[in-house]
C-alpha cells in the first residue's frame, strides 16, 4: 500500500491528461462528446460530495479532479464547435439515463448509494464516447485515458479501508480507461 498522499499525484495525472485533451480539442485532434464530458464533470463532483460526506478521506481527491478536469474539456469543446461536436439521439438517451441516476441519488440522500449511482451515471455518460471511439478512434486522445488510468491505479494503491465508498469510483475509472484504450488501440 502506498502512502495516502499519492492521491495528489493521481489527481495531478488526471488533470495533466485533461489539459492535454483540452489542447487536443483546441487544435482539432480530439473531438469531445459534450454530453459525455458534461456528465463526466457532474457525476464525479456529486460523488466527491458524497465521499466527503461519508468520510472517504484522501481517495476523494481523485474524484474531485475527475470532475474538475472535464469542465475544462467542455469549455474547450464549446469554444471550438466548428461542426466537430454533434449531439444525436444516442447521446441524449445516455445523458438522460445519467441525469435520472443522479436524481435518484439526490432523492435518497445516502452517501454510499450516491457513489454507486454516480459510477452508474458516469458509465451511462461514457457510452457515447466509447461508441465514438469505436467509430472514429482518431477522435480520442489516448494519453488522457492512460494518465487517468494510472492515477486510478495509484489511488487504489493508497486505499486503507476497503469500504466501497473509498475505492468504487477509482476502480470504475480504471476499468473505463482500460476499455477506451483497448477500443482505440484495436480500431486504429
Amino acid at each position: 500500500m502506498l502512502d495516502p498522499n499519492w492521491v495528489f499525484v493521481s489527481a495531478a495525472l488526471g488533470m495533466v491528461g485533461c489539459v492535454r485533451y483540452v489542447i487536443a480539442t483546441l487544435t482539432g485532434s480530439a473531438r469531445p462528446n459534450l454530453v459525455t464530458w458534461t456528465l463526466w464533470a457532474a457525476a464525479p463532483l456529486i460523488a466527491f460530495a458524497a465521499q466527503v460526506d461519508a468520510g472517504a478521506g484522501l481517495p476523494a481527491v481523485l474524484t474531485l479532479a475527475a470532475g474538475a478536469g472535464p469542465l475544462l474539456v467542455v469549455a474547450a469543446g464549446l469554444l471550438t464547435r466548428h461542426d466537430r461536436v454533434r449531439i444525436g439521439a444516442f447521446d441524449v438517451a445516455c445523458g438522460t439515463v445519467a441525469v435520472v441516476a443522479l436524481a435518484v441519488w439526490l432523492v435518497f440522500d445516502a452517501a454510499p448509494l450516491a457513489v454507486f449511482v454516480a459510477v452508474g451515471a458516469d458509465a451511462a455518460a461514457a457510452a457515447p464516447t466509447v461508441r465514438k471511439a469505436w467509430r472514429d478512434p482518431g477522435s480520442e486522445n489516448l494519453l488522457f485515458y492512460v494518465l487517468v488510468g494510472l492515477g486510478a491505479i495509484l489511488t487504489l494503491l493508497t486505499v486503507t479501508t476497503w469500504d466501497p465508498v473509498a475505492w468504487a469510483f477509482a476502480a470504475y475509472m480504471l476499468t473505463l480507461c482500460g476499455l477506451v484504450v483497448a477500443v482505440v488501440a484495436l480500431r486504429r
